[in-house]
């Protein structure tokens, strides 16, 4: 695996690209001379956690035999107030859609962030908690680390 990352301009904007030939854009905060052109790097971990558990969580549930119409993520993050600055927490909401049991999904998404993601399991000292609708009914609180 290779990623390979470039100065886009004078400033903090960068774009990383993927062997494949994927890029990704990031760039600062203003604070830092950034002006809003990409992803903040913090960002791109937020995306990845949820990118990552997806990635497992769809098979997991045709496995099941649950029928996933669709599956919208939102993920949020509260970092220390220190320099530097990881994530405390992290609360990952999933709006799933379909004919799904609630248990089925539950556990599908245990097992997607918690056992198969590479990128949650860097994260063992991040607070990682996980909520869930189905066909937009909550399925209860947020739940974290069994």
């Amino acid at each position: 695996m290779r990623v390979t990352l470039n100065r886009a301009n004078d400033k903090v904007h960068f774009v990383a690209s993927n062997s494949e030939g994927n890029t990704i854009h990031m760039d600062g905060s203003p604070a830092v001379g950034g002006e809003g052109a990409g992803f903040r790097p913090m960002e791109l971990v937020l995306a990845a956690i949820a990118g990552c558990a997806s990635m497992d969580l769809v098979p997991i549930l045709t496995k099941q035999r649950q029928r996933l119409d669709s599956v919208s993520i939102v993920v949020t993050g509260d970092r220390a107030d220190a320099v530097p600055a990881p994530f405390a927490s992290i609360k990952i909401h999933y709006d799933l859609t379909g004919e799904i049991d609630r248990d089925k999904a539950r556990r599908a998404i245990e097992l997607s962030i918690f056992k198969y993601c590479s990128v949650g399991a860097m994260l063992t000292d991040v607070d990682v908690r996980y909520s869930f609708s189905i066909n937009g009914e909550p399925a209860g609180p947020p739940v974290g680390r069994a």
